[in-house]
């Protein structure tokens, strides 16, 4: 992989580990706050919603924090993908229904709640960061030495 590939590789890792570390420590800090936010959504059933509020931002944070040290990269890259292909999915829903909600994204408890369409916006230039460190990953080391 040439310089520039590197240096593109670890902005993009970084970047993203920076990303859900915060988010994921901002909704750990208020679960019930998030839950909330996820309930607006209207998607899952009650009891779902802190279910859902309590495991995902200790998942976001440990693939955060796997990206931040480059270990397992592919792995948390992977979950992250599926998680951001889900939360696309869900504010889609959110704004083919009309739903005037914050996304709950980074501030559970927010006074300036970010509508679901700059939301969406958002996790879509997240996912290009996903696939561009995803396929840098596997130029760097093949799929085998992982």
């Amino acid at each position: 992989m040439t310089r520039a590939g590197k240096t593109i590789y670890h902005a993009c890792r970084l970047i993203l580990a920076a990303v859900f570390i915060y988010a994921g420590a901002l909704k750990a800090h208020n679960v019930v706050g998030f839950a909330g936010q996820i309930a607006h959504y209207q998607l899952l059933p009650y009891a779902w919603n802190y279910l859902v509020a309590a495991i995902l931002p200790y998942l976001e944070l440990l693939c955060g924090i796997l990206l931040l040290l480059n270990r397992r990269v592919r792995p948390a890259v992977l979950a992250l993908f599926i998680l951001n292909l889900i939360f696309i999915v869900a504010l889609s829903s959110a704004l083919v229904r009309g739903l005037d909600i914050d996304c709950g994204c980074f501030r559970p408890d927010a006074a300036n709640p970010t509508g679901p369409g700059l939301a969406l916006l958002r996790d879509l230039g997240l996912l290009v960061l996903l696939l561009a460190t995803w396929a840098l990953r596997c130029l760097q080391r093949p799929l085998e030495a992982e």
